[in-house]
């Protein structure tokens, strides 16, 4: 196995719920450049049964969605049963979203999501938050599959300025 691929079996990310409605709405969009590179198992879809239902209660209420087409990303090898601590989590604005950032603090994966309210009190984490541009930007070979780097541990001020450019 090529070392790229090793360092993609170590990429745990958290999709969060926006990402996969992004992925279903464009096949050609970042977010579902995500959900592939999951898909054949360049990076491990980190969920717990919290953010399963989330994920998959908002599905269902978007009709030209359906679960199935999502269902697979829920690996039951990539749950994390273990108990969430959200308090630790009281800066994110919205409470229904601490709990996909205290799964990523917890799995030590990388949260992405395109929520501008978590995006914008990412300094605070110590967990990469990442908009699906950013993490492909920054972590996808330039085939825009393969992993070519680990994520950022986080965006440095001068890569928040270019993004923002973009």
């Amino acid at each position: 196995m090529h070392d790229g691929a090793n360092r993609a079996e170590r990429t745990a990310v958290v999709l969060d719920t926006n990402v996969l409605i992004a992925a279903g709405f464009n096949p050609r969009s970042n977010a579902a450049r995500i959900v592939s590179a999951v898909r054949r198992s360049h990076l491990r879809a980190i969920w717990c049964p919290e953010t399963k239902h989330e994920n998959e209660s908002l599905i269902r209420k978007i009709p030209p969605l359906s679960w199935s087409a999502f269902a697979d990303l829920f690996d039951e090898g990539h749950c994390y049963r273990e108990k969430l601590d959200l308090s630790a989590f009281s800066y994110v604005p919205d409470s229904s979203d601490r709990v996909f950032a205290a799964l990523a603090h917890a799995a030590r994966a990388t949260l992405i999501t395109q929520d501008d309210h978590l995006l914008a009190v990412r300094s605070l984490a110590d967990i990469p938050f990442l908009s699906p541009h950013e993490f492909v930007r920054f972590t996808l070979g330039d085939d825009g599959e393969t992993l070519a780097c680990e994520p950022p541990s986080r965006l440095t001020p001068e890569q928040r300025t270019e993004e923002a450019a973009q």
